[in-house]
């Protein structure tokens, strides 16, 4: 295998090229880096690139190579990491601008994993600002573009992750998912993305956006890649109060068993009014394909769904302005020149270091929690979480997955939904449902629109059963 075939190919293929003698790290690192360098200042999906950081990790791989020690499993593969997850001495700024010049002393427990298993970091990705939009536009830094048509947004809010791999400015990449992060920039950007069970995969180390829906996941261009990728961050952290001490199955183990015998839920709410005509066309084929090959498809109701929005919008919202409390110019980050008082410090520096978005939700969160209104909205939403949580207990007791659209339409062009939030927001309609039940989900391309815009699969499953929709995504990626 060539350097140029090796640094191509998948993450089983760099390594075991490397383990061959066939290429090695520095070489494959060098290729991605030359990519960015051609590739990204027309889409922008990196914040900041560290060269000699990306080939003195690469040098440990080449050094364990050359003594013919066994690899790990990442051994060399050119990744990037969203720039809400830490890593020691490197600037994290969240895409905001009050994080600016802020150097965190410590490390997100998925990006220690991800170099514990030999993975080269290219550098830290573009996102909407603490992770809130749905389009990329909202960092303080400049939007990113999709690679499959710069005039269109790439999803958002892990934009720059979905398309650093779309562009193949790297082999995988770190993003997160509150209420469809991960899933939906991975549609617009054909490749696939993976929202782990709530649990699976530590938060520490994350900017937090809203506590109890924050997950990690990785983007990667096959459902393999992302599926070893995900057993490589995912597992209980002490660090982390809320992560699981489930084992880690071999996600990779039943890949190629197929779907025969499956039972695939199809949920009506989900091929309602809104949907677009080509994203309907291509997922019915693709349930079509699945049924061919041996599942049962079954048409099921999930009819808490149309609560799932604003039921989202309030807790996140109230989440998130708990949350970012703590950027207030004394402790990191920004600080507002020339300010009599502490509060009036305070004041200017939030007003100068968020955008209008992170605003938006700061202040519809203070307001469903306030004093008498918390009964209204904020314990009222939390009661309807459980309401949609049931919906897909149950729905799991009948079936082993489920299928959706990932998104209602493919990408949408930059500008045009940017001063309609509401129209904004009802681009996660089929993406918060399974963020606020905690089950967990994948986007997988599935055909394009007669524009050539990619098209995603959501495929839903029960807590802690990622090795089921791995088996249905790999069906659907080879169909």
């Amino acid at each position: 295998m060539s350097t140029m075939t090796a640094a191509a190919g998948s993450v089983e293929g760099i390594r075991s090229a490397i383990a061959k003698g066939e290429t090695t790290a520095a070489a494959v690192t060098e290729i991605y880096q030359a990519r960015i360098a051609g590739e990204d200042p027309r889409i922008h999906a990196f914040l900041s690139v560290d060269r000699e950081y990306a080939l003195a990790q690469a040098a440990r791989i080449d050094d364990m190579a050359a003594k013919g020690e066994s690899l790990p499993k990442l051994a060399g593969v050119p990744f990037g990491i969203k720039d809400v997850l830490t890593l020691e001495g490197f600037a994290a700024t969240a895409g905001s601008k009050i994080l600016e010049g802020y150097r965190p002393p410590y490390t997100a427990t998925a990006v220690r994993k991800l170099a514990d298993a030999g993975a080269v970091f290219l550098g830290k990705l573009n996102c909407d600002e603490f992770a809130m939009g749905s389009s990329n536009e909202n960092s303080a830094y400049g939007p990113v573009h999709n690679p499959h048509d710069l005039e269109r947004v790439p999803g958002g809010s892990s934009g720059g992750s979905a398309a650093a791999v779309a562009a193949g400015m790297a082999v995988a990449t770190l993003g997160t998912d509150t209420g469809g992060s991960i899933r939906q920039p991975a549609s617009f950007c054909g490749v696939v993305g993976v929202l782990p069970t709530y649990g699976r995969v530590s938060r520490y180390g994350l900017i937090a956006f809203a506590s109890s829906l924050d997950r990690i996941g990785p983007f990667a261009a096959t459902i393999r890649d992302a599926a070893t990728v995900l057993g490589v961050i995912a597992g209980h952290d002490v660090m982390d109060a809320t992560s699981s001490p489930l084992p880690v199955p071999d996600y990779t183990a039943d890949l190629d068993r197929g779907v025969k015998g499956m039972k695939l839920g199809v949920p009506a709410e989900y091929f309602a009014e809104g949907l677009d005509q080509e994203v309907r066309a291509a997922i019915e084929a693709g349930i079509e394909r699945l049924r061919a090959a041996g599942a049962e498809i079954r048409p099921i109701s999930l009819p808490h769904t149309r609560y799932a929005i604003p039921t989202y919008y309030v807790i996140a919202t109230a989440e998130a302005s708990s949350n970012l409390a703590r950027f207030d110019g004394v402790r990191y980050g920004l600080r507002a020149p020339q300010s009599d008082t502490l509060a009036g410090m305070y004041r200017r520096t939030r007003d100068l270091g968020f955008g209008a978005e992170v605003k938006r939700r700061i202040l519809l969160g203070t307001y469903v929690l306030s004093h008498g209104y918390y009964d209204a909205y904020y314990r009222k939403a939390q009661q309807v979480r459980r309401l949609l949580t049931e919906d897909f207990l149950g729905a799991f007791r009948e079936v082993d997955a489920i299928l959706t659209p990932t998104a209602p339409t493919p990408a949408f062009k930059i500008g045009e939904k940017s001063d309609d939030p509401v129209a904004m927001y009802l681009a996660d309609i089929y993406t918060v449902t399974a963020s606020l039940a905690g089950i967990c989900g994948v986007s997988v391309p599935c055909g394009k629109s007669r524009g050539g815009l990619p098209i995603g699969m959501q495929i839903l499953g029960r807590h802690f059963d990622e090795a089921a929709i791995f088996r249905v995504g790999q069906a659907v990626e080879s169909l």
